[in-house]
């Protein structure tokens, strides 16, 4: 069984879930079906027979606020939440996707396997390794797994930890298990394309389209980009243009996907070739593309083939602050992409950028808050939306050592009341589930029973701070041995030094941890005029307004 934890419409559109289905279904000594929260596949009865037990679990997870439906759809299934409770007649619950190839160590304890990477080359070696012990007890099939490359087994790791309660590392239990997991990483020459197109979808009959994975700004505070390296590209003969083929004979709307599509050698290609008279009536979209890369062609052919609007990552209005984040764009390449999207026939520009990035001041604020107003006026009948979201740490990048500032709830607010009064539409994410994204992100085993206790709760901030008291209270189950958590500020809000061992210390990512530090001290060379927090030592929970 392959879950997703949201409704079939919002899950369908997943494309990583999409082709892990479709991988699985394609084997003929699989029976897959599909979950999701409010609805499911039937047994297809194919190779095992209907009324068959269970042999696997598997879990896509994209975002972290989404641990705790997890254990919602276990105990749907009746499987046992805690893997330590399992016994041989139950499935091996395995998970995947970002969230845990970045840091799968808050959900670990539910967890019997985690596929840390791409699950082009996991997904097979996976599959085989458990078909070769089938029959075997639990515990030597998770023994089994443990030995294939990317396939981390967290019931045979152990978190050690000091008297005042820091990290020391986590440890293989046995001789023989590899010290370290790496990330594992797909070099084929074609990525993916939809393997589903429904009108039932978050995005009705679209037939998307990765065509690039990673991006080669690099970012510092981007996990789609350090986590996913190398940059990859499929050939457009080969790769690009055979996807878009497949979908269209089934649907008119294309969606071309990556963290930066224009970034593709070929694209230009591409667009080219879907300017022709045949696409007539279909409709393409793009994801977020790189500002210095907009031209005039580009917004002419989207326009012509029906998006009303581009999308454009500018991080901040300040010059210093996209430096500081290693974002290579010049404030005149943001004017001109507004420029050449109207041009070129389109009526929006939606803009994202971030609030709270290390060293950010009220200047830098207002910076952001001038460039969105300016554009308005350079470019009159061109609509403007800027998307805005706090900064929160990730595992294997340059910033994770950095924590979630407190005043960019008060950086939003500011934006807030500069630009709604012009005109200009502001979408700021929460601050407060970025805090909640941040502790997720972040922390250890130890909080994998708030996030038991927080269901039922956890679609409220209140829910998950009442979950985390409980916890330090010590009134909720969690597996024996395990500490009870940090204070919350500790994991939130403090600015860790490079020496500290991470939760994620044993997991290899693309770059070492030596590189990505490297990566931080040429971003921030001096220390941020406001004083880290220093680690907790006590238990007490410190939680925000």
């Amino acid at each position: 069984m392959l879950a997703f934890p949201s409704s079939y419409s919002v899950g369908i559109t997943s494309l990583g879930y999409q082709v892990v289905w479709a991988s699985l279904a394609r084997r003929i000594d699989v029976d897959v079906r599909r979950l999701f929260t409010d609805q499911g596949d039937p047994p297809h009865g194919r190779s095992r027979g209907r009324g068959a037990a269970l042999d696997l679990f598997g879990l896509s997870l994209s975002w972290e606020l989404d641990g705790p439906v997890l254990l919602d759809l276990l105990e749907q299934e009746r499987i046992p939440i805690w893997a330590s409770e399992r016994g041989d007649t139950d499935p091996i619950v395995f998970g995947g996707g970002p969230v845990l190839t970045a840091n799968p160590e808050p959900l670990a304890p539910f967890f019997d396997a985690v596929l840390l990477g791409d699950g082009e080359l996991l997904l097979p070696a996976f599959i085989e390794a458990l078909q070769a012990c089938r029959q075997a007890p639990r515990a030597e099939r998770l023994a089994r797994l443990a030995q294939v490359p990317g396939i981390y087994v967290p019931s045979l790791y152990r978190p050690e930890y000091a008297p005042d309660g820091t990290l020391l590392g986590v440890r293989p239990l046995a001789p023989g298990l590899p010290e370290r997991v790496a990330k594992q990483t797909w070099q084929g020459n074609t990525l993916s394309h939809s393997m589903v197109v429904t009108p039932e979808a978050a995005w009705p009959s679209i037939h998307m389209v990765e065509v690039v994975r990673s991006c080669p700004e690099l970012c510092r505070f981007c996990l789609a980009s350090y986590l996913t390296l190398p940059f990859r590209t499929p050939s457009l003969d080969d790769g690009l243009i055979p996807a878009v083929e497949a979908g269209l004979a089934v649907t008119q709307r294309l969606g071309l996907l990556g963290a930066s599509v224009t970034q593709h050698p070929q694209f230009a290609e591409l667009l080219q070739w879907l300017d022709g008279d045949r696409f007539e009536g279909t409709r393409v979209s793009v994801s977020s593309v790189r500002a210095a890369t907009v031209t005039p062609e580009l917004g002419r052919i989207l326009a012509k083939r029906g998006s009303k609007s581009l999308t454009i990552a500018i991080e901040s209005g300040s010059e210093r602050m996209r430096e500081l984040v290693n974002k290579k764009l010049a404030t005149e390449e943001i004017f001109a992409a507004a420029r050449y999207a109207r041009e070129g026939g389109l009526s929006g520009l939606k803009l994202y950028g971030m609030a709270g990035l290390p060293t950010e001041t009220e200047a830098d604020i207002e910076a952001t808050a001038d460039l969105l107003l300016q554009l308005k006026k350079a470019t009159p009948g061109l609509r403007l939306s800027l998307g805005v979201s706090t900064f929160v740490p990730k595992a294997h990048t340059p910033f994770q050592w950095q924590g979630v500032r407190p005043e960019a709830e008060q950086h939003l607010k500011r934006l807030a009341k500069r630009l709604r009064p012009k005109g200009v539409e502001l979408r700021p994410e929460s601050y407060g589930w970025s805090v909640i994204q941040a502790l997720l992100s972040r922390s250890d085993r130890r909080l994998a029973p708030v996030i038991a206790a927080a269901r039922g709760s956890h679609e409220s901030l209140g829910g998950w701070k009442r979950a985390y008291r409980a916890v330090l209270a010590d009134t909720v189950q969690r597996p024996a041995g395990l500490p009870l958590p940090p204070a919350w500020d500790a994991v939130v809000h403090a600015t860790w030094e490079p020496g500290r061992v991470l939760p994620w210390d044993h997991l290899d990512g693309p770059l070492s941890q030596a590189v990505l530090a490297e990566h931080a001290r040429r971003s921030l060379p001096q220390p941020a005029a406001a004083e880290p927090l220093k680690p907790a030592q006590s238990n007490t929970a410190v939680l925000p307004r």
